[in-house]
């Protein structure tokens, strides 16, 4: 197959380009800024044409759509260009695949829930209830994907790290290497996603989906949930951050969330039930401190 990753200079992005390494599809790895040591081709996700114009030259089979505006405060105060990448942008994406007869893979986010106290993981099908601009728009970008009739995989995901750009784990593996004592909030719970597991759940995705490519439908099109198995706070997260960073002299303390002002107030709880994607796809996901000690032993390396 063809497949078109949008946002490869991104976390998620990037860990698409190591799973391209060992495939037998073509990619063709596209943002709107250039990364030094890989090919990056320029699109533009808010111009539908452009879209047009790279898939029909491309002959692209699959979208991998990477791209979002994730600046959750930030958001707050633009929202038009928030609307513009998270939902307009995945509209014209999903017009594509449906004018090409193709699948999208879209990622959405946990952001899509936390108004409502939830106390027990999140499923697919409860009704999005966002807290901010980001997850609202998120949640529209669903919704207009669904409404264009083609086929797609929307995968919600959470906490996402890697070895790649800016992102907490990287930020306290800094922060507790440096300073004597962090106060961190405790009372926003989910689940840490390292992006290389997630990337490999989406190569499983479309490996599933290249059976079925040839047909007007795609038996598991629909939404998903997929993050690291278990549960934890972000005082949790740093504390094994920290032990599997080697720096523990940091005193690390619990804080409430409202001892950091934001203009936007964040899920308190948002784990998400991944059952759906295991049955359907038969992923295996591990638990998030395999993975944490996994991507720090390779930061360290660097």
């Amino acid at each position: 197959m063809n497949i078109l990753v949008t946002g490869a200079n991104g976390q998620l992005g990037n860990e698409m380009r190591i799973m391209a390494r060992q495939s037998n599809d073509t990619y063709f790895f596209t943002d709107v800024s250039q990364q030094d040591g890989v090919e990056t081709l320029f699109l533009d996700i808010t111009d539908l044409q452009a879209i047009r114009e790279t898939v029909t030259t491309n002959g692209i089979d699959a979208i991998v759509n990477c791209a979002a505006y994730t600046n959750v405060d930030a958001a707050e105060s633009n929202e038009a260009l928030a609307e513009k990448l998270n939902a307009t942008a995945p509209e014209n994406l999903a017009i594509a695949m449906k004018e090409a007869g193709g699948l999208l893979i879209q990622i959405s986010t946990d952001y899509v829930f936390g108004k409502e106290p939830y106390n027990v993981p999140c499923k697919e099908e409860q009704q999005g209830t966002p807290t901010g601009i980001y997850g609202l728009t998120k949640l529209y970008g669903e919704q207009k994907i669904i409404a264009t009739g083609c086929k797609h995989v929307i995968i919600r995901t959470a906490w996402l790290y890697s070895e790649f750009g800016k992102n907490f784990c990287k930020t306290m593996m800094n922060l507790t290497a440096t300073k004597p004592q962090l106060k961190v909030v405790f009372d926003q719970c989910g689940t840490p996603t390292y992006a290389l597991d997630l990337a490999k759940a989406i190569v499983q995705v479309l490996a599933d989906y290249s059976k079925e490519a040839e047909a007007d439908n795609y038996s598991k099109t629909g939404v998903y949930h997929y993050s690291n198995e278990g549960v934890c706070s972000w005082y949790d997260f740093t504390k094994i951050i920290a032990e599997y960073n080697g720096t523990t002299d940091c005193d690390v303390q619990p804080c409430h969330s409202n001892e950091f002002p934001s203009p936007v107030t964040r899920p308190s709880y948002s784990v998400l039930d991944k059952t759906k994607i295991k049955v359907a796809f038969g992923i295996r996901i591990p638990y998030w401190t395999e993975s944490l000690k996994e991507c720090i032993a390779n930061l360290k390396k660097q």
